[in-house]
């Protein structure tokens, strides 16, 4: 496994290759301080596994730099490590590219649980930047009735859509969202249903009765 993990602050690197060996014991970590270090390295690993990028590093534009990396770089997950939980551009990151949003004041169990997410292919956000990201999702308030599972009926939606084996980019096109959107509900579905992948999510969703078997093609 090789990650690239790019943060101006020598110190939090440090920490981080420490939480990053916990991923696997034959990982190589490839380190930029500044974002575009990060492009060169990227360039220069064309076999990279998954991408962490500080918001603020030298260089960074924000989200604008995770669109440009994720554009440059598509096969490779990206996830944004930020300083603060309290970002009012959660949905324009997701939107970027992002398959993830961890704060720096996760502890390390919590960032490995999240990137081992990622890396099975699913989305994640920390429970209290999701609720702030749901908040900030603009839909009718017919979206927010939830059911006797905690799920809403856009969740729903789109739990429907990702049974059949649908992107994000996809199931945003097929139901009107953008596709950070989806990605933010995607990410609600597995903290509410206690699961870790989308194929785990559809064969919960089929335990509860929520779908049926003819309205999944897994």
């Amino acid at each position: 496994m090789k990650i690239l993990l790019a943060d101006d602050h020598a110190l939090f690197r440090d920490g981080m290759r420490y939480v990053l060996q916990k991923l696997d014991e034959q990982i190589t970590i490839v380190e930029a301080g500044n974002f575009p270090g990060a492009l060169d390295a990227a360039k220069n690993n064309p076999d990279l596994d998954l991408a962490l990028l500080d918001l603020s590093m030298p260089g960074s534009e924000g989200a604008a730099s995770v669109k440009l990396f994720h554009t440059q770089y598509p096969d490779v997950p990206v996830v944004v490590v930020s300083g603060t939980d309290q970002r009012d551009d959660i949905e324009k990151v997701m939107n970027s590219g992002a398959m993830g949003f961890i704060s720096k004041m996760s502890s390390g169990q919590d960032m490995v649980h999240a990137l081992r997410l990622i890396l099975d292919g699913g989305v994640y956000l920390p429970p209290q930047l999701l609720v702030q990201a749901l908040g900030q999702v603009r839909e009718d308030k017919r979206s927010w009735r939830t059911n006797e599972y905690g799920l809403t009926v856009r969740q729903m939606d789109v739990l429907r859509q990702l049974a059949t084996g649908l992107s994000n980019k996809d199931i945003g096109q097929s139901i009107g969202l953008a596709e950070g959107t989806v990605k933010i509900h995607v990410a609600a579905i597995f903290q509410t249903l206690r699961v870790n992948k989308r194929v785990e999510a559809v064969q919960m969703a089929l335990r509860l009765g929520l779908l049926t078997e003819n309205s999944s093609s897994s």
